[in-house]
Parts: C-alpha cells; sequence; structure tokens
C-alpha cells in the first residue's frame, strides 16, 4: 500500500526536476503504474480514500440472526466466540472458522447503535493532602483468638486516595470515636514530603 510520503516523494522527483517516471516511481518505492495514478489524478492516497458503503458478499449471518439476537440481549457480555461456536453446533457445516471475524463486526456494529449502554463513571483526580478515606470491617469471623479467649474487635482502614498509603488500627466498635482515634493515630504516623508530595513515614 503507497503512503502519503511516497506520492509526496513522487510529486518532489518529478516537478522538480526533469526525471523520467520510471525513476521517480523507483525512488518513491511504488510501481510506474502506481505512479501514473497520482501523477495523473494530482492527489495524496488520504484524499483519495472514498468510504464503502457496500457489502463485497452477502450476509452469511442474514438467515440465523434472530437466534444470535436474544443470546446478545439476554448476556450483554457474551464472548462472540461462544455464539459463534454454538452457531457451528446447531448448522453443522454451514459456518467455517474464517467468518468469526465477520460476526464479531457484525455484533459490535449491533452493540453499537442497539445494545445496551455503557457504564458511566467520572474519572476522579485526587490532589495530594487533599482526602482520604476510611473504613471498618469486622474481624470476629477470623476466630481470633488471645491466651485460648476469642478476641472480638473491627478493623479501622485508613487510606490516602492521592498515594494509596495505607494503614490500619484495632477498634472496639465502629463509632466517632473510633473513627477519630484511627484519624488522629494515622496522621501522627504519616507527614508529606513537600518534594514528592507524596506520604513518607
Amino acid at each position: 500500500m503507497v503512503t502519503d510520503q511516497q506520492v509526496k516523494l513522487l510529486f518532489k522527483l518529478v516537478n522538480g526536476k526533469k526525471r523520467a517516471r520510471s525513476t521517480a516511481a523507483a525512488k518513491a518505492g511504488m510501481s510506474e503504474n502506481t505512479a501514473r495514478k497520482y501523477l495523473r489524478a494530482g492527489k495524496l492516497p488520504s484524499e483519495m480514500k472514498t468510504e464503502r458503503t457496500y457489502r463485497t458478499r452477502p450476509d452469511a449471518f442474514a438467515d440465523v440472526w434472530g437466534e444470535v439476537l436474544p443470546y446478545l440481549e439476554e448476556n450483554p457480555g457474551l464472548e462472540v466466540k461462544a455464539v459463534f461456536e454454538d452457531l457451528q453446533r446447531r448448522h453443522p457445516g454451514r459456518f467455517h472458522s474464517g467468518q468469526l471475524r465477520t460476526l464479531q463486526r457484525r455484533v459490535k456494529r449491533w452493540r453499537a447503535e442497539a445494545g445496551p449502554g455503557k457504564e458511566v463513571f467520572f474519572d476522579q483526580a485526587y490532589e495530594p493532602g487533599e482526602r482520604a478515606q476510611s473504613d471498618f470491617t469486622c474481624m470476629n469471623k477470623l476466630g481470633v483468638t488471645i491466651q485460648g479467649q476469642p478476641f472480638k474487635h473491627m478493623l479501622f482502614h485508613f487510606v490516602l486516595a492521592y498515594s494509596n498509603w495505607e494503614a490500619g488500627t484495632i477498634g472496639k466498635s465502629e463509632s466517632f470515636e473510633a473513627l477519630s482515634e484511627g484519624c488522629r493515630t494515622r496522621s501522627r504516623s504519616w507527614v508529606v514530603c513537600p518534594s514528592c508530595t507524596r506520604p513518607t513515614r
């Protein structure tokens, strides 16, 4: 495939000097016929591309699309390969492995036009020293014992959102006092380095 750069070089070689087209084509890395085509058109390959709106061959999945659609509607994350293998089982000898890509393109087009909407999420940008996250987790199911006695406790988990630096402390209950104590303990155990704006111990 001829690139825009090759055709630009061809134009430069032919227009800049009186050089034979065959020599200019060879220097630009293309055949004489290809060079003649671009010299006549006076356009670059990217300017000559036209969007194809027609099919080059009949749609092999037109008859079975009604079978495929319910699967896709019920299972939005279903892999097209699994659907294709199912079609091959139900219609022996009708579909060959080279047609998988055709089905994948058709399903991709359907998902873009009529499929389920994509999950919307808002990317969060964190600044150093601006935000922290915390949570309590009940640890009783682990069956921790001290001197044979069950140790009923909760874990207070603390994370700095920017750096993902995290730490934990033990608390007796999920209360405001435990939250305050956990935050105070954590804030004393880290400082922000002014040169790198990331917490250090």
